[in-house]
Order: C-alpha cells, then sequence, then structure tokens
C-alpha cells in the first residue's frame, strides 16, 4: 500500500534545526548582553556607593543640607544641597522650554512641511544633535550670555514680584536661567528627532478617519497622533532630560558657580553635580574625589528614579487602543 503523505523535501529537516539552532544563539546572546548591562549597572552603583561610604564616614557637615564644599580641609564639611538645587532648577527651565518647542518641530516636519523643506529641516536637527557640548558652551559664553542682559533686566522689572524672577544685583546673566535656556537648546534636537519619528508611525487609518469624519488638520493631529505618540514623546523627553541632568561642559563654562543657595535664578551661582566634578576632581585630593563620588552617586540615583518614573508613565498609557493596533 502507497501513502498519499508527500515526501518532505531535501534539506528541510536540516534548514529547521539549523533554524532553531541560530534561535537559541541569539536568545543566548540577547540574555548574556541583558545580564552584562546589569552586571555594570551593579559594578557602577557598587563602585560609587564603596568610595562614598569613605567620604561621608569624616564629613563634619550634614550631607544633604550643608551649602559649603571643603572636603580638603583638615575637618572636611561638603553638602549637596546647592548642588541638587542646581540641577533641579536648570534642568526643569530646559524642559519647560524644549518639550513644547521639540514637539511643534516635530509636529511641523511630519504633518505640515513639503517633502522639499522637511526633509531638509530634518536633517538639519539632526545634525544639531552631533553637535559637541564644548560648541554650545563657548556659543552660550559668547553670544547667548551677552544678549540676554535686556531679557534678565526686562524679567526682573515686570516679573520680579515673583520672587523667582527678582534680580537682587545686576551682574552678567551667567545664571542658572541662562543655563536652563541653553540646556534646553542643546536638548531640543534629541526630542524633537526622536518625536518625529514617533508621530511618523501613527497608523495611517487613524489620521484618514479622523478627517473623514470632519476634522481639521489641528484635530486630527490632537485626537489621533498626540494620544499615539504620548508615550513616545514621553520616552524622547527623558532622554532629553537624562542630558540635561548630566551635561558638563556646557554648564561650567556659562555659569559662574558659588556655594551660595539662592531661590533668586537670576542671579549668579549654585551648580550642578556634573559642573561640581568636572570643574574640582582635578584638584581634588583623594578624599576630596571621594566626596565628589558621593555627589556623583546622588545623580546617579536621581537618574535612575527619573527614567524609572518615566517607564511606569509609558506602561500606562501603552493602553491606548491606537497605540497596540
Amino acid at each position: 500500500m502507497t501513502s498519499n503523505t508527500p515526501a518532505a523535501p531535501p534539506g528541510g529537516e536540516r534548514r529547521r534545526r539549523d533554524s532553531r539552532v541560530g534561535d537559541k544563539i541569539f536568545m543566548n546572546l540577547s540574555r548574556g548582553s541583558g545580564i552584562l548591562l546589569l552586571v555594570v549597572m551593579a559594578a557602577i552603583a557598587g563602585f560609587l556607593t564603596w568610595r562614598s561610604g569613605i567620604a561621608l564616614s569624616k564629613n563634619e557637615g550634614n550631607f544633604f543640607t550643608t551649602f559649603e564644599w571643603t572636603p580638603d580641609a583638615p575637618k572636611p564639611v561638603f553638602g549637596i544641597a546647592v548642588l541638587v538645587f542646581g540641577t533641579i532648577v536648570s534642568a526643569t527651565i530646559a524642559m519647560v522650554i524644549a518639550v513644547p518647542v521639540a514637539i511643534g518641530i516635530a509636529l511641523f516636519i511630519s504633518h505640515y512641511a513639503p517633502r522639499r523643506i522637511a526633509q531638509p529641516f530634518a536633517y538639519l536637527v539632526d545634525l544639531l544633535a552631533a553637535v559637541p557640548s564644548i560648541i554650545y558652551g563657548l556659543w552660550g559664553a559668547l553670544f547667548l550670555v551677552p544678549h540676554l542682559e535686556g531679557l534678565t533686566s526686562w524679567m526682573d522689572d515686570y516679573l520680579g514680584w515673583t520672587y523667582i524672577f527678582d534680580q537682587s544685583r545686576a551682574t552678567t546673566p551667567r545664571n542658572l536661567f541662562t543655563v536652563g535656556i541653553l540646556l534646553a537648546i542643546m536638548v531640543l534636537p534629541i526630542i524633537t528627532a526622536v518625536s518625529r519619528e514617533i508621530f511618523r508611525q501613527v497608523p495611517r487609518m487613524h489620521e484618514e478617519a479622523a478627517l473623514a469624519l470632519g476634522a481639521t488638520r489641528w484635530e486630527m493631529i490632537r485626537t489621533a497622533v498626540l494620544p499615539f505618540g504620548r508615550p513616545g514623546i514621553i520616552s524622547a523627553s527623558m532622554l532629553g532630560l537624562g542630558r540635561a541632568l548630566g551635561e558638563t561642559i556646557a554648564v561650567a563654562i556659562v555659569l559662574s558657580s558659588s556655594s551660595v543657595l539662592s531661590l533668586h535664578v537670576l542671579d549668579p551661582g549654585g551648580g550642578t553635580f556634573a559642573q561640581n566634578i568636572a570643574l574640582k576632581f582635578s584638584e581634588a585630593q583623594p578624599f576630596g574625589r571621594d566626596a565628589l563620588m558621593a555627589s556623583g552617586l546622588v545623580l546617579f540615583v536621581i537618574t535612575l528614579l527619573v527614567n524609572g518614573a518615566a517607564r511606569l508613565i509609558v506602561a500606562r498609557r501603552k493602553e491606548y487602543s491606537g497605540a497596540n493596533a
């Protein structure tokens, strides 16, 4: 009796075995890469914690509330109050300015501009993201700082009643407000580039359905594009925030740092974690470097918390049906 089952094609079984072997190799490589990343992160955290413990055990001041930074003195005293304030304020100013502008530019490139304008404009945005930090710092010190004197004077005159924008002494605007504007310019290309790619991934049928129901272009963007791209916008903003929190050279060039904590953002002074480490690491003694490691550990923890919060927000927004289509 003959069987009607077709014979397997020559070499088919071997190809399936090779495919399974390839899948296993790729899975193991991916798993190993993830484990390696966790090991590196744990090693960084362990090293910072070890060096920080050495410094904190001999600190004569309160690490979280002391304004002074003299770890190499006979009685070491150092604290991060000024650094926490400067880092958070400058990054907040940067994000408040950069995120709306970046979203607007991304929407213009993806939904408004003609192709012959959109492509060169997108290339220019990508090119700005590749500019070195020191170039932004030199531009900020030589061009931005002198040209902000009029703006800071105007804010002092008309917004000084808010206390935050009250300029207690007229000086060159090497302050946290100027740093925030400079950081906004630096993170703008990153947020714009990621948001633009997210907006381009919106299903075409969603946009056409909104327009077919009589929506204007802005109503289509508000009801179809922005809800779909909200997780991507949050992720792009977190990437920009990460650079704003850790920016070093540009801030060191522009900001006139001091150990004075002032709520007047137009007054010179303040500092950030990254700037403080960059300026004082080369001249610090071994114990002073341990103190800088302690401040670096705080910045490390802040970055992890910010990214963790962003992941939670993105996970909640994934329930939007259009993003899961």
